[in-house]
């Protein structure tokens, strides 16, 4: 059976705009956010009812060798903690207990 020219073309977009939907459905998670937007690590809370963690990590930074990737940890860390980040650079990380006791996957310590 051989199909009108104009069939085939509208069967052709009907498959091409479906599967462009369900590739999109699958990126996207339950929230709408898209798949790739939601892996992103950095975090930022600063502002209005924010805990400023964007000035106590550029603080708490301010001397790393990687300063890119103590910053990223760092703002994870302080959000989950609610703010709290020890004060300086050397500072103790036991003025913030839920700072400290933070662990990676592999049982160090995830914030710096």
């Amino acid at each position: 059976m051989k199909l009108p020219v104009p069939l085939a073309a509208l069967l052709i977009l009907a498959f091409v705009f479906t599967s462009s939907v369900f590739k999109s459905a699958a990126a996207t998670t339950p929230t709408g956010v898209s798949a790739s937007a939601s892996t992103s690590v950095s975090i930022s809370v600063s502002g209005p009812g924010g805990f400023g963690c964007d000035k106590k990590c550029e603080l708490r930074c301010s001397r790393s060798g990687r300063r890119d990737r103590c910053l990223d940890y760092c703002g994870i860390c302080c959000g989950k903690c609610s703010g709290c980040v020890p004060a300086g650079p050397y500072a103790d990380k036991a003025q913030c207990p839920c700072y400290r006791d933070m662990k990676n996957p592999k049982g160090t310590s995830k914030c710096p």
